[in-house]
């Protein structure tokens, strides 16, 4: 198997954030959140460029492009003027989403495990160092479906900034070296199928390249 990002290999979480950029909650029609919503997957659904996007049997599924910020140190209770100390790097990162298990959870109040948790759901770029990006909150964000553009947004239209979710999430979820945040995605997601190829990335700085099987 492919050896995978060294955040990837010792991280013990990645924590997902929904619905967080404004122009999609335009699409979707929903009011603006108080707090951010969080959600796991596991550290089994990492995958890199060298591997297969594997779709389970019978599963719908979205392609979802984000920025990843990878923490650098472990921190609780972490305020949001000291939150920017504990990145370590960042990474662009595909959340792929079972639309089907979605919106069954969604119907039914219930888990969203299956849905954003399958193996193979988090393929991820290259390490970038926090040096590389002066200011997060500026990227062009863009994913590709066999050529065609589906997604290209900014991070400046996040709701919730890397700073207010470090600090959030850290009142609740001790963060640890070398873990994941996946901050949201741009509108215009939409579903894969197997044969398909997925590129998409941060623009000027990282590019990734993906296939799906089943």
């Amino acid at each position: 198997m492919t050896e995978l990002c060294h955040f990837a290999q010792n991280g013990k979480k990645i924590i997902g954030v929904a619905a967080n950029y404004k122009s999609l909650l335009k699409v979707l029609q929903r009011p603006t959140p108080q707090v951010p919503g969080i959600f796991l997957k596991p550290t089994t659904s990492y995958i890199t460029e060298k591997q297969k996007i594997i779709i389970p049997g019978g599963f719908s599924v979205n392609e979802e492009i984000e920025l990843g910020v990878i923490v650098g140190k472990n921190g609780k209770h972490i305020q949001e003027d000291e939150a920017m100390d504990y990145v370590g790097g960042y990474c662009a990162a595909l959340d792929m989403t079972a639309t089907c298990q979605m919106k069954e959870a969604r119907s039914k109040g219930g888990s969203w495990t299956l849905g954003k948790g399958f193996d193979t759901s988090c393929p991820v770029s290259r390490f970038i160092p926090k040096n590389e990006i002066k200011d997060p909150h500026n990227l062009q964000l863009w994913c590709k479906v066999n050529g065609e553009l589906r997604q290209n947004g900014n991070t400046n239209d996040l709701i919730f900034s890397v700073p207010v979710l470090i600090a959030y999430i850290s009142q609740y979820i001790t963060l640890e070296k070398n873990d994941l945040i996946i901050t949201g995605s741009p509108p215009g997601m939409g579903p894969v199928h197997p044969g398909d190829t997925i590129e998409g990335g941060i623009e000027n700085l990282v590019s990734i390249k993906y296939c799906v099987s089943n």
